[in-house]
């Protein structure tokens, strides 16, 4: 079941946008990741407290926004466990849109990424139907499909709060006539939690289970678990590690069968998340600069490509597309007997 090169082109998922040359979940940054040739747009929604769907990366606002800095809301930091950890900081659910809506956006890997820490305060925080609005803009300008990717983040803890995030995110899809067999754009519908996926499958559009490395998820990424979620979804989107382990060494070890048994079940497999800079490469793929420094990505996605999967999470997007063309066109050079000559 192994993908051939001329398949239909992996897929480009822009993580949070453009996220390596912008501050994650702005507009800047979606607009940027799709200019730089991604096929999706990926959002990370989570509600205030007048139910409104914001892109943030969770529910605690303090590490992306200006939030902590503003006097007047002082007082709304708080504790909270979500998921089973407890957190201190400043939530969402604690805040009406107007309010989010004068908070300014920040880097949040600043020690890696410091020039988009340079951008703190230039962007605000974006609602579901202003990326729902980028993302139609987009394709009618560039003159090719760029679709959507959101996904409910902590559903059932929103849901225990009284703001369940499947009923208005379904409603923003319905309205901007994303839902169905042929919406208007692309859109791929993910989550960690099997039921958000169920309240989902009324809008007929591809869902994607999202998988951890944590020992909970592993019964998924074997045959019986991979039949289990094509019950109810359309694909997997696992972390990097479940399909290419790295080894003591730094280097890649010996690929698992996911991609294939994954395949033989009949979903997809989107693999999160692609990074180009050494903090966040294999020792053996990183450069001699800092952590912030650009590393042997190529190597990884190749990796990946060959392994036969259907698109990557990935925070730059142009690297992941420079490098699928570079892979494609390899494709169809060995296809037309163009490629190098093997030895004997």
């Amino acid at each position: 079941m192994r993908r051939n090169k001329l398949d239909s082109p992996i897929k480009i998922i822009s993580h949070r946008g453009a996220s390596g040359h912008r501050p994650e979940h702005t507009l800047a940054s979606y607009e940027l990741g799709a200019r730089h040739g991604g096929d999706f747009i990926e959002v990370d929604l989570v509600a205030t407290s007048d139910g409104r769907l914001i892109c943030r990366h969770e529910a605690e606002i303090g590490g992306t926004t200006d939030v902590a800095d503003r006097p007047e809301f002082a007082d709304r930091r708080t504790t909270r466990t979500v998921d089973g950890r407890e957190t201190t900081g400043f939530f969402a659910q604690d805040f009406t849109l107007e309010e989010i809506k004068s908070l300014r956006a920040k880097e949040r890997l600043r020690d890696v990424r410091t020039m988009n820490a340079l951008m703190d305060g230039a962007y605000e925080v974006p609602t579901l139907e202003e990326v729902i609005a980028l993302a139609l803009s987009l394709t009618a300008e560039l003159k090719r499909p760029v679709g959507i990717y959101p996904e409910t983040k902590h559903p059932s803890y929103h849901a225990s709060q009284g703001l369940e995030l499947e009923p208005p995110l379904i409603a923003a899809l319905k309205a901007a006539g994303l839902t169905g067999p042929e919406p208007r754009v692309p859109v791929f519908l993910q989550s960690f939690e099997a039921e958000s996926l169920r309240k989902l499958a009324e809008t007929e559009l591809p869902l994607i289970f999202l998988l951890g490395t944590e020992e909970h998820w592993l019964h998924y990424t074997t045959p019986d678990g991979l039949a289990e979620v094509a019950s109810f979804a359309h694909g997997i989107g696992p972390a990097k590690a479940l399909i290419a382990p790295v080894g003591d060494d730094g280097d890649f070890t010996e690929p698992t069968p996911l991609v294939d048994d994954a395949h033989e079940a009949g979903l997809l497999v989107h693999p999160y998340t692609f990074r180009s800079e050494n903090h966040f490469l294999p020792p053996a793929l990183r450069s001699d600069g800092g952590p912030g420094d650009y590393g042997s990505f190529a190597a990884e996605y190749e990796l990946f490509f060959e392994l036969g999967v259907d698109g990557v999470f990935t925070d730059f997007s142009r690297h992941a597309f420079l490098v699928r063309e570079h892979y494609l066109d390899a494709g169809r050079a060995a296809q037309n007997g163009q490629g190098p000559k093997k030895d004997g």
